[in-house]
């Protein structure tokens, strides 16, 4: 993997203005994203993000997965902290794809979980890859992060991908009646850390009260 820095600019976003850097893999030909807000370069850990690509959640409100509620979770976490990052990674469905996501969503309409809907397509049941994450985060001068999860393999992925994980911080959001089954096969099958206390979502996306996967 061939990660190289492309520009910068800022994003003005309801939770504050954060810049945004643009990242290439020039081997996979995939565009993936950090958004910054405040000094990141300081030396001290950083309260972070890696959220990967959800089409569906981030910007279609499905209320299918808790994605989209997280990304807005933690871009308001950054913003109340006044500095962090949130890693914005070009892997749809971890990492089968948009369309190949879109038949195992069909394939979980007719019953079967998250899991198994991969499995029956022929995919492992997380396909992503955090090795993009390390370059990404020394380009900006972080060295040391806090990263909000719930998932302890991806910690340890990201960990074994050459980043130093001081914390893991629980962001736990957006529970609701669509979702209670997917959040529970997460816990469940793919080792999420999930309290029966997660904040539960209202029925949509408010513009003034954002809730956040």
């Amino acid at each position: 993997m061939s990660i190289q820095y492309i520009a910068s600019s800022k994003l003005p976003t309801p939770f504050g203005v954060f810049t945004m850097h643009g990242f290439e893999d020039t081997v996979a030909g995939k565009e993936h994203v950090a958004l910054t807000l405040g000094d990141v370069g300081n030396g001290e850990p950083v309260l972070a993000r890696a959220h990967s690509e959800c089409l569906t959640g981030d910007a279609l409100f499905s209320m299918r997965c808790d994605c989209g509620y997280q990304l807005e979770e933690a871009m308001r976490a950054v913003a109340e902290a006044g500095h962090g990052v949130v890693l914005y990674l070009r892997q749809e469905g971890r990492g089968i794809g948009l369309l190949n996501k879109i038949r195992a969503y069909h394939l979980q309409d007719q019953g079967a979980d998250t899991v198994e809907a991969n499995e029956q397509l022929g995919f492992g049941a997380d396909l992503r890859d955090y090795s993009m994450c390390e370059p990404m985060l020394s380009h900006l001068g972080i060295y040391a992060i806090r990263l909000m999860t719930n998932n302890p393999r991806k910690v340890r992925a990201l960990s074994d991908a050459g980043v130093k994980v001081v914390e893991r911080v629980a962001l736990e959001v957006g529970r609701n009646p669509y979702n209670e089954g997917y959040l529970s096969t997460k816990a469940s099958k793919l080792g999420h850390m999930l309290s029966s206390a997660a904040a539960t979502a209202p029925l949509t996306h408010q513009d003034d009260e954002p809730v956040g996967e």
